[in-house]
């Protein structure tokens, strides 16, 4: 983020901080998408992105006076979102620790398809978002905040409540996962590339 970048978020955050209705329409704008998206990846399923998208914001009006100012957006919004996730697998866990035939955490299906799936448009985009979705939660998110959020591997280690070395771990695993789970003899697109080869020095 650039020193200009950072004096319109330190600016914003006074905004949200003061209760400025037209400072979270910005910040709405600017993060919606991005947070619907990662937390679909996340969850596997529309309707479960879409109430802790809700969540998320709710939690940000909730909160919004009492942020620090120095507060980085991007990084609280996705430790909200990722908190918020964690606890519906927490709930869901406890829901299901009666069921027979307990299968595992992860919910199957999606009433309908989302954005990300509707948007991979060829074969090698549509088979990284399968290997993306087959990789334990610890390694897509990390990915996902990393290569695909932009947030610095420090940021992500915030957010996921790890140390920077544990997340440099992490994503140095998710990557060599994904490419396991991806044919080497086909030329990678540029969604593929930019999740294998990230840098996070």
């Amino acid at each position: 983020m650039t020193n200009v970048d950072r004096e319109s978020e330190l600016a914003l955050v006074s905004r949200l901080r003061a209760g400025d209705a037209e400072a979270f329409d910005v910040v709405y704008n600017q993060f919606n998408a991005r947070l619907f998206n990662f937390l679909a990846r996340l969850s596997r399923r529309r309707d479960v992105a879409e109430d802790l998208l809700e969540e998320t914001w709710l939690r940000l009006v909730a909160q919004a006076r009492r942020l620090r100012p120095d507060t980085r957006l991007a990084p609280w919004l996705f430790t909200v979102a990722r908190n918020l996730y964690a606890s519906y697998c927490r709930s869901r866990l406890v829901e299901d620790s009666h069921a027979a035939g307990l299968i595992g955490l992860w919910p199957f299906g999606s009433p309908r398809p989302t954005p990300f799936e509707s948007t991979a448009a060829n074969e090698t985009e549509r088979r990284l978002e399968a290997a993306l979705a087959g990789l334990p939660v610890r390694y897509r998110e990390a990915l996902l905040l990393v290569a695909v959020e932009g947030l610095r591997p420090a940021e992500a280690a915030d957010v996921c409540g790890v140390s920077s070395e544990t997340m440099r771990q992490r994503l140095s695993r998710a990557r060599a996962a994904l490419a396991s789970r991806m044919d080497p003899t086909v030329t990678p697109a540029v969604g593929w590339s930019k999740l294998a080869r990230h840098e996070v020095t």
